[in-house]
């Protein structure tokens, strides 16, 4: 429950599938906080009745998914990516592997995963604990988070030294700086900071 909550304030949305019943489905999702406040419950057999467009335009507000069959499965990750979402698929079955190739990222469970399910994952959870999934997006964030910070700090870095050569050069002027003076300015003002901002917390 914690960690679907965590997801939420993270924009990042839990959508259940399963072959139960929907009314069980619906108590599970409830208890966990999957199910929120307007999401809707849509059925196996409503399901089969609605085209690949009109499941698209509907899975915004559908927070439950029950008596689903792999083939159901397929369908729901095409109409999401329609959607124009980026889906990650959790599955441990036979059945889930044709949603976990077509997800942008698909997630096996490590132990009681099967071979088929982890050969069609991109990632295997190696301890089957949701909570991982939070913790390696967050770390996931953190380190893109960091790589742009880094880019951005050398571009504007590199830019700088363009400039006063380009200028220098348009004006007629002697060049501003050697070349030993330009390996040095990238070695020591460059690759320390860069660095560090790579490693930031």
């Amino acid at each position: 429950r914690q960690t679907v909550q965590r997801f939420r304030e993270a924009g990042i949305r839990t959508v259940m599938l399963t072959g139960d019943q929907k009314l069980t489905a619906e108590a599970i999702a409830s208890d966990l906080g999957v199910l929120g406040p307007g999401e809707k419950t849509l059925d196996g057999r409503d399901l089969a009745r609605l085209d690949p467009g009109a499941l698209a335009a509907s899975v915004g507000n559908v927070g439950v998914f029950s008596r689903v069959s792999p083939e159901d499965k397929l369908k729901i990750v095409s109409a999401y990516q329609g959607h124009g979402e980026i889906v990650a698929m959790l599955g441990d079955g036979v059945n889930d592997a044709a949603a976990l190739k077509k997800a942008d990222i698909g997630v096996a469970m490590g132990i009681r995963g099967t071979d088929v399910a982890k050969e069609a994952a991109a990632v295997v959870l190696q301890d089957d604990r949701f909570q991982t999934i939070g913790a390696a997006i967050e770390e996931g964030r953190v380190i893109f988070d960091n790589i742009r910070k880094f880019v951005f700090y050398l571009f504007s870095c590199n830019v700088a030294e363009v400039l006063v050569l380009l200028i220098a050069g348009i004006a007629g002027l002697p060049a501003p700086l050697l070349p030993i003076q330009i390996l040095w300015l990238n070695l020591v003002t460059d690759t320390f900071p860069a660095l560090s901002l790579a490693f930031e917390p």
